[in-house]
């Protein structure tokens, strides 16, 4: 049995998306922390991650560009990753005071959310040669792009027309009631609607990728200081 899995950060940790490619076995559940993604039943093959993996010693990474273009209207929801040398700053007025000295530039309220996760990701990654293999990164909206033919969503995955949209192409794939399947498993204390979409999608790409028509932003992906891949897997 082959499954793949795709997981984003939510309250509880990480809502997980996981399909078994043969049959078609469909199961959610939200995992504390990164590395059980990979060790909780049933361990996947692939698992993508909706979370910043290689990082930049300073500048912009050419993925995200590369996901700013993609998704015109949609693209203000890719943030900028850290630069590595900020990644262990303890404040986001220290991460900011890093990044200005390197960049020019500060650190935002909603960029300074990430690097929790994002620091628990690089840890697994630079401590596991066999997690490197395993995880990649993806962006949901890049995914619902190209799901959607290359067209981005029109509407915000936060307004219910959003909400339909990216559902449409969940149950499309899935069948009917995929959210209430996730939610039986998942409170909604733990994970909201669009953290579950968005795990979809993440799994969506999982898949793309154990069949072999998954594409990177950029084509031919850069690595980091730490050898991991610049990139965005859709």
């Amino acid at each position: 049995m082959t499954w793949v899995a795709g997981a984003d950060g939510c309250k509880g940790g990480w809502l997980r998306a996981c399909r078994e490619t043969a049959s078609g076995e469909l199961r959610f559940d939200v995992q504390a922390r990164a590395s059980e993604l990979l060790r909780a039943a049933p361990s996947p093959r692939v698992l993508c991650l909706d979370i910043p993996i290689g990082l930049p010693e300073r500048g912009r990474r050419a993925c995200d560009e590369s996901a700013r273009e993609m998704l015109g209207a949609r693209r203000s929801s890719v943030f900028d990753a850290p630069i590595r040398p900020a990644l262990k700053a303890g404040t986001r007025a220290e991460a900011s005071e890093i990044t200005a000295r390197c960049d020019g530039r500060g650190v935002s309220t909603q960029a300074w959310g990430l690097y929790r996760k994002i620091r628990e990701v690089d840890a697994l990654l630079r401590e596991s040669g066999e997690a490197r293999t395993r995880v990649r990164e993806v962006h949901p909206e890049v995914c619902f792009s190209a799901w959607n033919g290359g067209a981005p969503m029109k509407e915000s995955k936060k307004t219910p027309a959003g909400r339909r949209q990216r559902l449409r192409l969940a149950e499309g794939w899935l069948g009917a009631g995929v959210l209430e399947r996730a939610r039986a498993h998942v409170s909604r204390g733990d994970a909201a609607d669009d953290d579950i979409l968005d795990a979809v999608a993440a799994l969506w790409t999982a898949t793309r990728i154990v069949t072999g028509h998954a594409r990177t932003l950029p084509p031919t992906p850069p690595v980091d200081a730490t050898g991991l891949r610049m990139e965005i897997v859709y």
